[in-house]
């Protein structure tokens, strides 16, 4: 059985964390890998209806999903998990999460600037913002927590979507995850 891992994709909204997730699971899924995307929409629908935005709803969301994602890991599964998980303290305890159960975890911040995100604005949320019709959008006027020191940091303004999925999948080979 191939060796699991949690590929965790954070960033600010419409930074492209989700299409590069979806990019990469198609190679990974071509290669013969055991993939899953974790959605961070998906999620919220299904697994955290009901939370709101607030730090600890955002906490509890991460945290749901953090579970979610290793216990797929640990049965050999690549999830890749593109979510906006703005706190630092929340992707620290997931990743010890996995840690302390011996599984994989890779992080990616897919660090696209502000601008450029509410440029690509694929959900109308920057204009809301603007517009005084929405409070709390991270990275505007709720925090995000830049990770200080991610596995690989993806400027996604310079490079393609493939081109970023290439370079998480060379990681990935480096790291002996993938063939």
């Amino acid at each position: 059985m191939s060796t699991g891992a949690t590929v965790w994709l954070t960033g600010l909204p419409s930074a492209g964390k989700t299409t590069i997730a979806y990019a990469l699971a198609e190679q990974l899924g071509a290669r013969g890998r055991r993939v899953e995307v974790l959605d961070g929409d998906e999620i919220r629908t299904f697994l955290s209806a009901g939370l709101g935005f607030s730090r600890e709803d955002r906490h509890t969301n991460v945290q749901r999903i953090g579970f979610v994602a290793e216990l797929l890991a640990s049965h050999g599964v690549l999830v890749l998990v593109p979510v906006i998980a703005p706190y630092a303290d929340s992707r620290e305890a997931v990743r010890k999460r996995h840690q302390a159960q011996g599984t994989g975890y890779v992080e990616i911040h897919v660090a696209t600037p502000v601008d450029v995100c509410s440029v690509r604005d694929v959900k109308g949320l920057y204009a809301k913002q603007a517009a005084g019709e929405l409070t709390g959008l991270t990275g505007v006027d709720d925090p995000y927590e830049v990770p200080e020191d991610p596995d690989l940091r993806l400027e996604t303004q310079d490079r393609t979507v493939q081109e970023s999925a290439a370079a998480v999948l060379a990681l990935l080979a480096e790291r002996g995850l993938v063939t």
